[in-house]
């Protein structure tokens, strides 16, 4: 069990992006530890827990849209609730951070999932994939799909100020 204590900020982490709010991933987070604690007989030794952290997650957030769903109620992703954790940064590369931040928190739910495991926890494609439970191509589309749209982002935004300083 302290292992599982041990990988509760990174799947805290996870499901930040996978909810869009930190008070949600708290209770999610909450949720698959517990659930993995309850579970952990079905735990494979030399399966890596970390992964089998996540995939729960993803699972028991699959679950919660699905009920939310049937109950007819939506969520928004509140992203003033999302700190970036940075020490000292300056306020150009904190302000770039947001924007970076906000430009991910703003693609759809399976794209952020796959720049949070790949780009942030440094997984594979291959390890992402077997997480999300999609093939390893998928990841790569997904991944080739938020570079371009974040870049099309940041671009027309530095544009727009470019305008405006003219």
């Amino acid at each position: 069990m302290a292992e599982i204590a041990a990988l509760h900020p990174r799947v805290w982490r996870f499901c930040v992006v996978l909810t869009g709010r930190r008070d949600t991933a708290w209770d999610l987070s909450q949720s698959a530890c517990t659930r993995a604690i309850e579970k952990l007989h079905t735990f494979r030794p030399g399966t890596e827990l970390d992964r089998w952290l996540m995939t729960i997650a993803r699972r028991v957030w699959l679950n919660e849209k699905r009920a939310e769903s049937a109950r007819g109620a939506g969520r928004q992703v509140d992203l003033d609730a999302v700190e970036i954790a940075c020490e000292k940064p300056s306020a150009e590369a904190n302000i770039f951070a947001g924007e970076v931040l906000a430009a991910v928190m703003a693609l759809p739910e399976t794209h952020r999932a796959a720049v949070l495991l790949v780009y942030v926890e440094g997984y594979s494609y291959r390890e992402a994939a077997d997480m999300l439970e999609v093939a390893i191509g998928t990841i790569m589309s997904r991944l080739a799909a938020a570079r371009a749209r974040i870049a099309g982002q940041m671009n027309e935004d530095a544009h727009r100020g470019a305008a405006v300083r003219t």
